[in-house]
């Protein structure tokens, strides 16, 4: 046996737990949220999605493997992440300044959802996120609504404990 082939025996050796590891996790994929007929959301839902892939890999990384598309044909156990914006309040400045006390901020309703691989939700919930007090680097694209999105979602995945 050649030395190429040995590193090649070795490197595969070493990276099999790896790849069993990441399948013991269970698999999240987040899809992009859309918008009620009747909401003017200003955000690119595309960068939503990124920026919460992002969050909810920082948050729950751990526990969970989270993907943007759905995996190749060998993963049969997943779940999907789906999610709908309900309304959203533009939030008001001078109201902020005057009133304080987090009155005034940017928000938006939510529907989310988590379905397994057959379509059932395993989890579903209706909340309110409001915008952080001192705003976020990605303000232009996701508005300041971004982290507090990710948040709250990733907070209803962490409490549902998936297998």
């Amino acid at each position: 046996m050649n030395k190429k082939s040995l590193l090649v025996m070795v490197l595969m050796v070493f990276s099999l737990p790896i790849g069993l590891m990441a399948q013991d996790r269970p698999l999240i994929v987040v899809h992009v949220f859309t918008t009620s007929s009747d909401v003017g959301w200003p955000y690119d839902m595309k960068e939503m999605q990124t920026q919460a892939i992002a969050e909810l890999k920082a948050k729950l990384s751990k526990t969970y493997e989270i993907v943007a598309e759905p995996p190749a044909a060998g993963r049969t156990h997943f779940y999907t992440l789906d999610g709908e914006v309900l309304a959203w309040r533009p939030g008001n400045r001078a109201k902020r300044m005057l009133v304080g006390m987090g009155s005034g901020r940017e928000s938006a309703d939510l529907h989310f959802w988590l379905s397994d691989d057959s379509g059932k939700k395993v989890v579903e919930n209706k909340d309110t996120i409001r915008a952080e007090f001192w705003g976020n680097a990605y303000e232009g694209s996701v508005g300041q609504l971004a982290h507090p999105f990710a948040d709250k979602i990733a907070g209803r995945v962490s409490d549902a404990k998936l297998k």
